[in-house]
């Protein structure tokens, strides 16, 4: 039976019936991506806002080309240069959003539970492209997909997640998903990077400070973009975090021989991953942004989507 989509607002609150549902609605996009002809009329006439008050390009440019491709048109706002800068609130800006008529609002902003902020205020649906450390749900589907395409499912695998645990919203959304189906995780950073309560957000969780303890029987590795400047904060050189953290060759080795590499992007070559690891048979780097796209266009063909479009009648919602 379908699920019907109102929100996606996180990981968190998701079943794992809606997770799984969502992975097999993006297979048919992933064969979709290579047909000579990339262009669908499921969502004509639908218009999709894409709220950035965040830099991004992998995240903004994937949701506009899954409009896109779905039919619908995208209505682009970032921040720079817009009424932001003479102190209008997320909520004001929002609301102007709202009242061009778009569908759908996708939504990306450094404060987190942003988005369930402004899905409780706006009468359409909002998805979440990130807000702040909190969470990026679809980056964790992404990478699911990518792990159950090149690993045959998704249970019960050794995932080492190594980087700025603490400020990034893709290690815990992919800690939510990964744990739903038996992974136990291991996360790998500076201690400062990696508080205690990181263990408690789900079950088969631990922290290790040791990227060869880390590494050892790891069968996805999940590496994370890292500022290793942050001000007013202890971080690390970049010479520093090289020698304790970068995932090497040598130190991929010990992992299992059959072990995937994952990284969000973007990516800082030579410092959190080693070139010949990030170009190397074991990354999946390429598909991630791939399958980002295949994910997308499935988000939103079940948000906008008719239920005549789709088998099956609307349930559930995702809020």
């Amino acid at each position: 039976m379908a699920l019907r989509f109102r929100h996606l607002l996180g990981i968190e609150s998701l079943t794992t019936e809606q997770i799984l549902f969502l992975l097999d609605q993006s297979k048919p996009f992933q064969e979709f991506q290579r047909y000579p002809l990339k262009k669908l009329a499921t969502l004509r006439g639908k218009t999709v806002a894409l709220a950035f008050f965040e830099p991004s390009t992998r995240t903004r440019i994937s949701f506009a080309t899954a409009a896109a491709r779905l039919g619908a048109d995208a209505m682009l706002f970032q921040a720079e240069g817009s009424s932001l800068k003479k102190g209008e609130s997320l909520l004001d800006t929002v609301r102007t959003l709202e009242a061009m008529m778009p569908d759908a609002i996708v939504l990306r902003h450094s404060a987190s539970g942003a988005a369930e902020f402004v899905a409780a205020r706006l009468e359409i649906p909002v998805i979440n492209a990130g807000d702040g450390a909190h969470e990026h749900p679809t980056q964790a589907l992404l990478d699911a997909l990518t792990i159950r395409d090149r690993k045959g499912m998704l249970e019960h695998w050794n995932v080492t997640i190594i980087g700025d645990i603490l400020h990034s919203r893709v290690a815990r959304s992919n800690i939510h998903l990964l744990s739903r189906f038996g992974c136990r995780i291991t996360l790998c950073g500076p201690p400062m990077w990696m508080p205690a309560e990181m263990e408690s957000l789900a079950p088969g969780v631990r922290r290790t400070a040791r990227i060869e303890e880390a590494l050892d029987g790891a069968d996805v590795i999940i590496t994370l973009r890292v500022q290793t400047e942050r001000q007013h904060e202890p971080s690390l050189s970049p010479e520093e975090y090289i020698l304790l953290y970068q995932l090497t060759p040598e130190r991929l080795r010990r992992a299992h021989p059959d072990a995937i590499v994952l990284h969000p992007g973007p990516m800082n070559r030579g410092l959190e991953i080693d070139p010949a690891v990030a170009d190397g048979p074991q990354s999946c780097v390429i598909e991630q942004v791939t399958n980002g796209l295949a994910v997308r266009m499935a988000l939103l063909f079940q948000v906008l989507g008719t239920p005549a479009d789709s088998p099956g009648e609307g349930t559930n919602a995702a809020n």
